[in-house]
Protein backbone atom coordinates (compact mmCIF):
# COMPACT_ATOMS: atom_id res chain seq x y z
CA UNK A 1 0.00 0.00 0.00
CA UNK A 2 1.32 3.44 -0.87
CA UNK A 3 0.56 6.85 0.62
CA UNK A 4 -1.69 7.60 -2.38
CA UNK A 5 -3.94 4.54 -2.05
CA UNK A 6 -4.38 4.11 1.72
CA UNK A 7 -7.54 2.16 2.45
CA UNK A 8 -8.58 1.96 -1.22
CA UNK A 9 -8.83 -1.08 -3.45
CA UNK A 10 -5.70 -1.39 -5.59
CA UNK A 11 -3.73 -3.87 -7.65
CA UNK A 12 -0.16 -3.94 -8.94
CA UNK A 13 0.44 -4.93 -12.56
CA UNK A 14 3.45 -5.15 -14.86
CA UNK A 15 3.28 -4.46 -18.59
CA UNK A 16 5.77 -4.82 -21.41
CA UNK A 17 6.16 -3.96 -25.07
CA UNK A 18 8.75 -4.70 -27.76
CA UNK A 19 9.71 -1.86 -30.11
CA UNK A 20 10.88 -3.67 -33.24
CA UNK A 21 10.10 -1.08 -35.94
CA UNK A 22 12.12 2.13 -36.15
CA UNK A 23 10.19 5.29 -35.14
CA UNK A 24 6.93 3.40 -34.56
CA UNK A 25 5.22 4.45 -31.34
CA UNK A 26 4.14 1.54 -29.13
CA UNK A 27 1.71 2.00 -26.23
CA UNK A 28 3.24 0.45 -23.11
CA UNK A 29 0.42 1.21 -20.67
CA UNK A 30 -2.92 3.05 -20.58
CA UNK A 31 -4.45 4.08 -17.25
CA UNK A 32 -7.99 2.65 -17.05
CA UNK A 33 -10.97 5.00 -16.82
CA UNK A 34 -11.83 3.84 -13.29
CA UNK A 35 -8.31 4.21 -11.82
CA UNK A 36 -5.38 6.40 -10.97
CA UNK A 37 -2.04 4.66 -11.44
CA UNK A 38 1.34 5.07 -9.78
CA UNK A 39 4.31 4.09 -11.94
CA UNK A 40 6.99 2.71 -9.63
CA UNK A 41 9.37 1.10 -12.14
CA UNK A 42 10.37 1.65 -15.75
CA UNK A 43 12.94 -0.61 -17.45
CA UNK A 44 14.33 -0.29 -20.98
CA UNK A 45 16.81 -2.70 -22.59
CA UNK A 46 18.36 -2.94 -26.04
CA UNK A 47 17.85 -6.67 -26.64
CA UNK A 48 19.96 -6.73 -29.81
CA UNK A 49 23.18 -8.76 -29.87
CA UNK A 50 25.00 -5.89 -31.62
CA UNK A 51 24.33 -2.27 -32.53
CA UNK A 52 23.16 0.82 -30.71
CA UNK A 53 19.54 1.89 -30.43
CA UNK A 54 18.21 5.24 -29.25
CA UNK A 55 15.34 4.80 -26.77
CA UNK A 56 12.50 7.17 -26.02
CA UNK A 57 9.71 6.78 -23.45
CA UNK A 58 6.93 9.37 -23.29
CA UNK A 59 4.07 10.17 -20.93
CA UNK A 60 0.91 11.21 -22.77
CA UNK A 61 -1.26 13.33 -20.48
CA UNK A 62 -4.78 12.89 -21.87
CA UNK A 63 -6.40 15.84 -20.06
CA UNK A 64 -4.17 18.32 -21.90
CA UNK A 65 -3.08 16.19 -24.91
CA UNK A 66 0.58 16.87 -24.02
CA UNK A 67 3.59 14.56 -24.41
CA UNK A 68 6.39 14.57 -21.85
CA UNK A 69 9.66 12.68 -22.40
CA UNK A 70 10.63 10.49 -19.46
CA UNK A 71 13.57 9.10 -21.45
CA UNK A 72 14.54 11.04 -24.57
CA UNK A 73 17.15 9.89 -27.05
CA UNK A 74 19.08 7.63 -24.68
CA UNK A 75 21.62 5.66 -26.75
CA UNK A 76 21.77 2.06 -25.58
CA UNK A 77 24.51 -0.27 -26.79
CA UNK A 78 23.70 -3.97 -27.30
CA UNK A 79 22.35 -5.49 -24.06
CA UNK A 80 22.57 -2.13 -22.25
CA UNK A 81 19.62 -1.08 -20.08
CA UNK A 82 18.13 1.79 -18.09
CA UNK A 83 16.19 1.23 -14.85
CA UNK A 84 14.13 4.05 -13.33
CA UNK A 85 12.93 3.52 -9.75
CA UNK A 86 12.72 5.56 -6.58
CA UNK A 87 10.24 8.14 -7.89
CA UNK A 88 6.51 7.95 -8.49
CA UNK A 89 4.64 9.21 -11.53
CA UNK A 90 0.87 9.41 -11.06
CA UNK A 91 -1.23 8.75 -14.15
CA UNK A 92 -4.83 9.89 -14.45
CA UNK A 93 -7.54 8.02 -16.42
CA UNK A 94 -6.64 7.88 -20.12
CA UNK A 95 -2.96 8.78 -19.61
CA UNK A 96 -0.49 6.58 -21.48
CA UNK A 97 3.15 5.52 -21.41
CA UNK A 98 4.53 5.23 -24.95
CA UNK A 99 7.85 3.92 -26.24
CA UNK A 100 9.79 4.02 -29.48
CA UNK A 101 13.21 3.16 -30.86
CA UNK A 102 15.36 5.27 -33.21
CA UNK A 103 18.60 4.96 -35.21
CA UNK A 104 18.33 1.26 -36.02
CA UNK A 105 16.57 -0.19 -39.07
CA UNK A 106 15.50 -3.31 -37.13
CA UNK A 107 15.59 -2.40 -33.43
CA UNK A 108 14.69 -4.71 -30.59
CA UNK A 109 13.98 -2.49 -27.64
CA UNK A 110 12.14 -4.08 -24.72
CA UNK A 111 10.30 -1.70 -22.38
CA UNK A 112 8.60 -2.72 -19.13
CA UNK A 113 6.81 -0.94 -16.30
CA UNK A 114 5.18 -1.75 -12.98
CA UNK A 115 2.18 0.28 -11.84
CA UNK A 116 -0.22 0.24 -8.91
CA UNK A 117 -3.78 0.91 -10.05
CA UNK A 118 -6.00 2.47 -7.39
CA UNK A 119 -9.69 2.17 -8.16
CA UNK A 120 -11.75 5.36 -8.08
CA UNK A 121 -15.10 4.78 -6.34
CA UNK A 122 -18.20 5.65 -8.35
CA UNK A 123 -20.40 8.38 -6.88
Amino acid sequence: MTLFNQGKSARTVSKGVICDTENQVETLYTCPSNCRSEVSMLFVVNAMSSGTTSAEVRWYKSSTAELFRLIGGKNLAASESVLLTGATLVLEPGDELRALAHTQASPELDVMCTVTETFIPVG
